[in-house]
């Protein structure tokens, strides 16, 4: 379980300076309702670390030591994308640059769409899966980070539909809901998504 001593440092460094992730955390960590302050690296004028790990994972804990070893504090990042098995996992790690340039969801929404055209021949579901890994550290060289991690299936669909949320969602097509991600509001996607799943391994590691 994750030790609880850092709880008195009053202050939990997020390590993104993504909107949309830190919109969904505020409204996560809320119900968490832990006696902290969870402050997003950029109000401490704190650059994104370089990403140069292979897996979600490795990318995770280099961002949380980046913002633990800047801001002196606990911190805690998501390595999160979405991954299309007939793509072989694309783009998995790469997910916010896969066309070329970080954090442009239009862009990348289209690279999905082309890279997935010879498939859509026949009417056979095209699968994927948003992944997050969360990763927690006490300090920036702590041996043992916590790792969290949550995986939501779905389909991607050959056009966007919806206008909330961010990145993929307008393309992740929920069968169960008959929505996409981004016909969901914010609730009810915290429920139920990737990033929901993971946030609720770390609350439950804190019991």
């Amino acid at each position: 379980m994750t030790q609880l001593r850092w709880l008195s440092a009053g202050e939990l460094i997020l390590a993104s300076n993504n909107k949309g992730k830190i919109a969904e955390f505020e409204n996560l960590f809320q119900d968490l309702n832990l006696p902290i302050d969870v402050i997003p690296q950029g109000k401490l004028n704190i650059p994104d670390a370089i990403e140069d790990g292979l897996s979600f994972i490795e990318n995770a804990i280099l961002k949380a030591r980046h913002a633990s070893k800047l801001s002196g504090k606990p911190a805690i990042a998501d390595d999160s994308g979405l991954c299309v098995p007939l793509l072989g996992g694309a783009p998995g790690i790469y997910s916010a640059r896969y066309a070329g340039h970080h954090g442009n969801d239009d862009a990348n929404n289209q690279k999905l769409l082309e890279a997935l055209t010879p498939y859509r021949q026949t009417n056979t579901p095209i699968e994927g899966m948003f992944v997050c890994v969360l990763a927690f550290v006490e300090h920036a060289d702590d041996p043992l980070p916590q790792v969290f991690q949550g995986t939501w299936h779905g389909e991607i669909l050959p056009e966007i539909r919806g206008e909330n949320g961010f990145g993929y969602d307008p393309l992740f097509w929920l069968p169960e809901l008959q929505k996409t991600s981004a016909e969901l509001s914010k609730a009810d996607k915290n429920k139920i998504s990737h990033r929901g799943q993971a946030m609720q391994k770390f609350r439950e590691s804190l019991k």
